[in-house]
C-alpha cells in the first residue's frame, strides 16, 4: 500500500509521527512523507522518501502577525493564531501536496491533527485519510467557530466541503498517542473513529556520554526543547539541579548556544543536543517545557516530570502532569533556584509520585504499537 505522510515543519509535529512511518515501511508499505526541508535527515536517514513542502512555521506566523507564542502575555492574539493554523498553513499545504498527490498516487494520506491542509488535499483528491495526534487532543487558541470559518474558505477554494464534527481531524480516523487516562475528558467531542497508538520517543541517532550508562548517581535530563529555548530560565533550572546529589545533563536546543550558559558545576554537562530517545532510558528526572512530545516521551518512560511550561499547549501539559500525580510544575513568576532544588529533590524520593509514573508507562506500553497500527492501516482505504 502506498501512504502519504504530511506534517507541519516543527520537531514536536513531525517527531510524534516519525514512529509509524518507520514501522509502516518497515512492514512493507511504501511510504513517502511531505514537510519542510529541515527534516529531510531525519527522514532520509530512515530510509524514507521526503518531499518538501509546506511553508515554515515562523513564517506563517510572521505573515500574520500573530505576536508572542506565549497566550498568557498581554498582546497575545489568538485570532490571528486561529489564522495560521486555519488559513496560512493549510493553504501552503494544500497546494504543495496536491502535484504529490498526482505523482505518488497513495491509497492513503495520514496528516498531523495540527495540518488539516494535507486533510483537505487528500478530500479534494477523493484519497481517504486518517489524522495523526502529537500529544493530547489540540486545538489552536481562539473560538472554534473561527478556526472552521478559515478551513472552510480553504475547502471552498479546494471545490470541497468541510466534513462536519472536528475541524482539525476532518472526521477522519483520529490514531490517538495520548495515553487515555490523561487525555482531554471531553474528548471525542464530534463522533470520530478512535485508534490508540503508543507513543514511541524518537530523535535522529547519537553517541551518549559514556557516563551516562555508568552512572552511580540519579541523573536529571533538562532541556526546553527546540522552539522555547531561554537562556535565563536554563540556568536557573541548571543551579537549582546542580545542587542535588545527582547528575545532571543539559540539551540547550538550537535556540540556545551551549556556552552561553557559561561555567557549570562538576555535576552538570552541557550539550547542544543529545539523543533523547536513547537517554530515556537512563533518567530518573526529566525536566522539560511540557512540549508534547517531550511530555508524552516521559510518559512512555515512567520517571517523574517538572515542568516549566513556556508558552503554546505547555501549560495545559503542566497542569495535567500535576493533576495526575505525575510531576509537578513551576511557572516563570515563581521560577528561582531555590525553588527547583526544592522540586526536584522531592520528586526524586516521593514514593507516590514515582508509582504513578511507573504505572503510566505501563499504560503506555498496554497500547498498541506502532507496528501493530502500520499492519491495520489498509482498513481504512
Amino acid at each position: 500500500m502506498r501512504i502519504l505522510f504530511s506534517s507541519l515543519g516543527a520537531h514536536g509535529h513531525t517527531y510524534p509521527l516519525l514512529p509509524l512511518v518507520i514501522a509502516a515501511r518497515e512492514v512493507g508499505h511504501e511510504v513517502s512523507f511531505v514537510t519542510t526541508a529541515r527534516f529531510a535527515s531525519a527522514l532520509t536517514g530512515n530510509g524514507v522518501d521526503h518531499v518538501v513542502g509546506g511553508m515554515d512555521m515562523l513564517a506563517a506566523f510572521e505573515q500574520a502577525k500573530a505576536g508572542p507564542a506565549d497566550r498568557r502575555k498581554p498582546d497575545f492574539r489568538p485570532e490571528r493564531v486561529s489564522k495560521v493554523f486555519g488559513s496560512i498553513l493549510p493553504r501552503s499545504y494544500a497546494a504543495d501536496l496536491a502535484p504529490v498527490i498526482v505523482d505518488r498516487k497513495p491509497d492513503l494520506v495520514v496528516h498531523e491533527v495540527a495540518n488539516p491542509g494535507a486533510g483537505l488535499a487528500a478530500r479534494a483528491a477523493g484519497v481517504p485519510a486518517v489524522c495523526h495526534s502529537f500529544g493530547r487532543m489540540w486545538r489552536p487558541t481562539g473560538p472554534i467557530e473561527t478556526l472552521r470559518a478559515n478551513l472552510a474558505e480553504v475547502a471552498a477554494e479546494l471545490g470541497v466541503d468541510m466534513p462536519d464534527g472536528d475541524p482539525t481531524t476532518l472526521g477522519n480516523p483520529y490514531l490517538d498517542i495520548c495515553p487515555p487516562s490523561v487525555q482531554d475528558p471531553d474528548f471525542p467531542r464530534w463522533p470520530t473513529t478512535v485508534v490508540p497508538l503508543r507513543p514511541v520517543p524518537f530523535s535522529e541517532p547519537g553517541e551518549l556520554p559514556s557516563w551516562v550508562v555508568e552512572r552511580r548517581k540519579p541523573l536529571v535530563y533538562l532541556t526546553l526543547g527546540t522552539a522555547f529555548g531561554n537562556t535565563t530560565v536554563l540556568r536557573t533550572a541548571l543551579d537549582g539541579l546542580a545542587a542535588l546529589d545527582a547528575s545532571v545533563l543539559v540539551a540547550t536546543g538550537p535556540s540556545v548556544p551551549a556556552g552561553s550558559l557559561g561555567e557549570v558545576p562538576d555535576n552538570v554537562v552541557v550539550r547542544p543536543w543529545v539523543p533523547h530517545a536513547d537517554l530515556l532510558p537512563h533518567v530518573d528526572l526529566v525536566v522539560h517545557h511540557g512540549g508534547a512530545g517531550m511530555t508524552m516521551s516521559t510518559f512512555a518512560t515512567g520517571v517523574p516530570h517538572l515542568v516549566l511550561p513556556q508558552g503554546a499547549d505547555q501549560f495545559s501539559n503542566a497542569d495535567v502532569v500535576t493533576a495526575a500525580g505525575l510531576g509537578d510544575q513551576v511557572l516563570a513568576a515563581d521560577l528561582a533556584v531555590e525553588v527547583v532544588t526544592a522540586k526536584a529533590h522531592r520528586l526524586l524520593t516521593d514514593e507516590a509520585v514515582l508509582a504513578a509514573a511507573r504505572a503510566m508507562a505501563d499504560e503506555v506500553a498496554a497500547m498498541p504499537s506502532p507496528q501493530d497500527v502500520a499492519r491495520e492501516l489498509s482498513q481504512y482505504t
